[in-house]
C-alpha cells in the first residue's frame, strides 16, 4: 500500500538513445518532410558516423547516470515492506505476462493464423449493429442483447446455423494452417488432439444447440456487464 512501480527509479537511457533523444528536435527541424520512421533512420545512421570521441561523451553520461540509478533503486527497495516487495513482483509478473501474450498474439497474427468461429449472438451483432439504437457502442450492444434474448429459437436459427458453418471454414482453414507450420518446424503451435472439436452425430448436434447458445449468451452477458463498468 503506498508504493507501486511507477515510484521504482527509471533506467538511464543508453547512449544512442540519449543521442537521440537530444538531436531529435534538430534533425526535425531540418527534415520537416520526413516520416517518424525514415527520420529515426536518418538519426540513427548519423550515430554510426559519429566519431568514438564524441560517442565516448554519451557513453559516460551513461555511465554516470547508471551509478545514480543503482543508488536510487537500493533505497527504493529499502523502504519495502516484505508484502510491497511480494505485490511488486507480482505487478511485474504481470505485466511481463501481458508482453508476452501481446507478441505471441501478433505473431500469430503475422503467420496468418484463421480467425475463430463466430457464434450466433456475435453474427447477429455484426449484421445489426449499424441500424441498432443508442449512441454509444456499448448502448447498441446492450439493445441488441435485448433483441436477442426475446428471439424465438426459429429466429435465432439461421444465425445458428451461418456460426456452424463458420465452424467448419475455421477447422478447414486451420488444417491447412497447421499443415504448414508443421513444414516451418513450428510444432508449439499445433492444437494437441484434446483442442480439437470431436465429430457429433445429427442427433447429439441437436441436443447441443440449446446449451451452446445458452452458453453464449452468458458469455454476452458477462461482456456486457464488463462494458458497462
Amino acid at each position: 500500500r503506498g508504493i507501486s512501480s511507477d515510484q521504482r527509479p527509471k533506467r538511464p537511457l543508453t547512449a544512442y538513445f540519449r543521442f537521440l533523444k537530444e538531436n531529435h528536435s534538430a534533425f526535425r527541424q531540418k527534415n520537416p518532410e520526413m516520416s517518424n520512421v525514415e527520420l529515426v533512420k536518418k538519426i540513427a545512421g548519423a550515430w554510426k558516423e559519429l566519431p568514438a570521441s564524441q560517442k565516448q561523451v554519451y557513453e559516460e553520461a551513461r555511465k554516470t547516470d547508471w551509478q545514480r540509478y543503482e543508488e536510487q533503486l537500493a533505497a527504493y527497495k529499502a523502504q519495502l515492506s516484505p508484502a510491497q516487495a511480494a505485490a511488486l513482483r507480482e505487478e511485474k509478473r504481470k505485466r511481463l505476462a501481458k508482453r508476452r501474450s501481446f507478441r505471441a498474439k501478433r505473431e500469430l497474427t503475422v503467420l496468418g493464423k484463421p480467425k475463430r468461429p463466430r457464434n450466433g449472438f456475435n453474427i447477429f451483432v455484426s449484421e445489426n449493429f449499424e441500424e441498432s439504437e443508442g449512441i454509444s457502442a456499448v448502448a447498441k450492444l446492450k439493445q441488441l442483447f435485448d433483441v436477442w434474448q426475446k428471439m424465438s429459437s426459429s429466429q435465432k436459427q439461421p444465425y445458428l446455423q451461418l456460426a456452424e458453418d463458420d465452424k467448419v471454414r475455421y477447422e478447414n482453414e486451420m488444417k491447412s494452417w497447421e499443415a504448414k507450420m508443421l513444414e516451418l518446424g513450428r510444432e508449439d503451435l499445433i492444437r494437441s488432439t484434446k483442442q480439437r472439436p470431436k465429430k457429433q452425430t445429427g442427433e447429439t448436434a441437436k441436443k447441443a444447440e440449446p446449451a451452446k447458445a445458452s452458453s453464449h449468451e452468458e458469455k454476452a452477458k458477462l461482456k456486457l456487464k464488463k462494458s458497462e463498468e
